[in-house]
This record gives C-alpha cells, structure tokens and sequence, in this order.
C-alpha cells in the first residue's frame, strides 16, 4: 500500500541523540525535484533532509511528489440545522482532505447567516467536533452585523460580502456596502467580496444565467467596490470569472479565480438532460472567456475551489428553481496538478503559491511548508493520473461537474503531524481552528 506508515522499534542510541521524531516521511519528492525526508515533532518540521534519529513512524513516501497542504479560503461546508442533507463538516473537510486540502475556511452565509458571537461560536463548536482538517470560519456582513463582536469571537475574515444577490445571500444597499467596508478596514480585517451586477429578466438557461450576470458588468461591480473601499484596506475579490473583472482590480488588492471558471464552459452543460449542474454564480462562461482567463494565470492571486454543494435532486429541478452552486474543494488540487502534467503551462510553482502562500498570507495565517519549525501538513501525491468520479469524493452531494476528467490525486495526507488520509480511506483525524487577529480569548485558548 502507499504511503503505509510503520511503527519503529525502539533505538537507544538514536534516542541518546536526545532527536524526538514522532513522524518521518521517507523518501519525498520535494517541489524543487530533490528528495528529502522530513522529520515531524508536535506537528512541526523538525528537519528536512538526510533522517537521523529515531523516528516513532516512518511512511515511505517512495518518491511521490510531496506538497505543503492546500489552504482552500473559500468554502461553503453547509451543516447546521438547515442544511446538513447536503453537506456536514465531516462530509465536506474529508472531501477537502482527500484531494490535498489541509484547512478551509468557511463562508458565513450559513442558516441563519453567521451576524454574531453567539452564532459564531455555535458554528465553531460544531466545526470542531466533526471536521477533518484545520478551517477557518468568516463573519457575515449583514445590516444587522456585529462587526466587532464576530472579529473579537476569532472570525478570520469578512465576507463574502455580497455586493449582488446569490444563493442564501441577499445584496447589500451602497450605504451599508460603505459603512460595512468602512468598519472592516479600521479593525484591520480582510474583507472578501462577491462583486456582480445582475439584470432584469427570464433566468431559464444557461445562456439566459450568464447573459444576466455578463462578465464586462462584473468588472463594473469592481470598479464600484473600488470607489467605497479604502485604498489602502485588505480587500480581496471572490471568484472572478472574466478578464474584464480580472484586469479591473487594482494593485494592493488581490483576486480569487475558481477552478469551474478555468476547467468548465457553459457549453459543456448547455445541451445536457441537466443543465442546472452547471449553474453557479458567477455564471459559467464560453470557451473564449475561460481562455482568456488561462492566458491571464500570473494576474491570479489565489485559486479557491467556491465548494457549494447542493443535492442532486435540487440541481434536476426546472432551471429556475435550481439553486447556484457546485461542490469542488476535492478536485481542486488535483485537477490543477493533473494541468502540470499533462498540458505544462502552468508550473508547479504557480499553483502552491496561489494555493498556499498567497491564500496564506492574504489571511494573516501560517503557512504549511518545509522549513524547520513550519507547520506539518503535506499531501502525497500519486505518480499517475485518475478519471475523476464521483465515488472518489467524499461529498454529500454524490456528484461532481468534473465527472470523467482527469486528475491528480494523493494517496497521503497529514494535518498537524498526522496521517489522517491514505489510499482513500480516513484512518485518523486532526483539526486545529485558525482564529483572526481580532480574537480576544486567544491567551486562554491553545488554537
């Protein structure tokens, strides 16, 4: 089996060295190419290199590519009382670690919508109870917000705040937009925009849903964030899905792009049994736009994979009625590698620094990586190749817009300095909440 990880026997003069490895990962192929073992200790990078020591747990990696786990900073995980038919924190954090996602971070716009304390740390406490990888939890920005008190209980970020209607997300009047964006910028928080201008008419097909939600208007809706925003406040723009949108965002702030924005076409869905699959918000574009879009790659900050799912039955509904939104957090990663490999214009580089460091330092958290003392959390992935299926996913969706295509999967994961995750099957679990600055228990609290 890959990846299986091996209890040592005891060595006392390796222990006289006075090393405490509890985890090596033997034999990895490190993003430059070299391979290296990496000791872990109290789930952090003890040394990377030649091993010496004893090591309680060796996995063999056997020259599998090793990356620092992906930090997915756009989820909605579902859950709560309304909504676990479609997916749980279990359910969507297994889904996130089986295709080499090590935290999330959820988006507010829950049932009932996360607008206070109280909301915030009913959300966490069940977070921490089911999920399978470390996660983040955003503050919902509504007119009856408490700002301060979701920043003070650990919210990591605001938003996404909608600057137009979606699913379970009404659109915010100027003057709130204003006042919102105000009040986030002065507590130094990250606030995360849906930017889109929506028009009037008959939303019954794809074309109808894109030609509603047209991309040159979606610029128009950043440029209009823009102006109510301070210039210089954290202030990042969710799943944009044109070029237009792209080149209108500014430097000093940054930008999210989805993988069902650069793999999927609105053509791919349009002629199908059903088209409500592919129904999502910002709409799914044709295949000029989603090229334009690959050839503006190094514009693109961060890649996030949106995860919204919604059941089968809700998505085989007349168009009208469906519900927007795909699951993807468990292929994002794999499709983007599979990308490297088969087509090559992307590199290896690109994706963990628009998947990890960028995501990473956006939100004004740690970053997994290799160095010593770094947080460990690494995805093995397999040297080959897969069709994607729905049955590889651990969603409660039970399918996948990426169904039939290909990618590259892991085979390992460890969160924390634990393996949870081999050969498709969980066989452990570690999860760490990642709080915001504004956290006022984070003295008494170990996060």
């Amino acid at each position: 089996m890959s990846g299986e990880i091996k209890k040592t026997a005891d060595n006392e003069g390796d222990k006289q060295m006075g090393l405490d490895i509890e985890l090596l990962l033997k034999n990895a192929r490190l993003p430059d190419g070299l391979i290296k073992d990496i000791s872990v200790s109290e789930g952090r990078v003890l040394h990377c290199g030649e091993s010496f020591g004893h090591a309680e747990y060796i996995i063999d990696c056997k020259n599998r590519l090793c990356l620092p786990g992906a930090i997915d900073m756009h989820v909605h995980i579902r859950g709560g009382e309304k909504q676990s038919y479609k997916e749980t924190w279990e359910s969507g954090t297994k889904s996130a670690v089986s295709g080499g996602v090590t935290t999330v971070v959820d988006q507010p716009n829950t049932i009932p919508p996360i607008t206070d304390a109280a909301i915030y740390e009913k959300r966490l406490r069940e977070a921490e109870k089911q999920s399978y990888c470390n996660f983040g939890i955003n503050g919902g920005v509504y007119p009856d917000s408490d700002l301060k008190g979701l920043y003070e209980a650990g919210a990591l970020a605001f938003g996404e705040i909608f600057a137009a209607p979606s699913s379970y997300g009404d659109a915010l009047e100027e003057s709130q937009l204003k006042d919102s964006l105000d009040q986030i910028s002065h507590m130094n928080a990250t606030a995360t925009v849906h930017t889109e201008i929506v028009l009037k008419g008959d939303d019954i097909s794809l074309t109808d849903h894109d030609n509603l939600r047209p991309g040159d208007l979606e610029a128009n809706a950043v440029e209009y964030i823009c102006k109510l925003a301070d210039p210089k406040m954290k202030l990042h723009f969710c799943h944009l899905s044109s070029p237009f949108s792209i080149d209108a965002v500014p430097a000093g702030y940054t930008l999210e792009v989805m993988p069902h924005h650069l793999f999927l076409t609105r053509e791919m869905f349009e002629d199908t049994e059903k088209p409500g699959y592919g129904k999502v918000n910002p709409p799914l574009r044709d295949r000029k736009i989603v090229d334009a879009i690959w050839n503006r790659w190094d514009e693109i900050d961060v890649i996030a994979s949106d995860h919204a799912p919604h059941t089968g039955e809700e998505k085989s509904a007349g168009f009208s009625d469906v519900p927007s939104g795909i699951p993807g957090t468990g292929t994002m990663m794999p499709l983007l590698l599979a990308r490297c490999t088969e087509k090559a214009d992307i590199t290896l580089e690109s994706v963990i620094r628009k998947t990890v460091t960028k995501p990473a330092e956006i939100l004004g958290i740690e970053p997994p990586g290799f160095l010593k003392g770094q947080k460990a959390d690494f995805a093995v992935y397999s040297n080959q190749t897969e069709t994607i299926t729905a049955e590889r996913l651990f969603s409660k969706a039970g399918w996948t817009p990426y169904e039939g295509m290909t990618g590259l999967f892991p085979d390992t994961v460890v969160i924390n300095g634990v393996q949870v995750y081999r050969d498709n099957s969980f066989i452990g679990r570690s999860s760490e909440w990642i709080c915001g600055d504004g956290y006022i228990g984070r003295e008494n609290r170990l996060v």
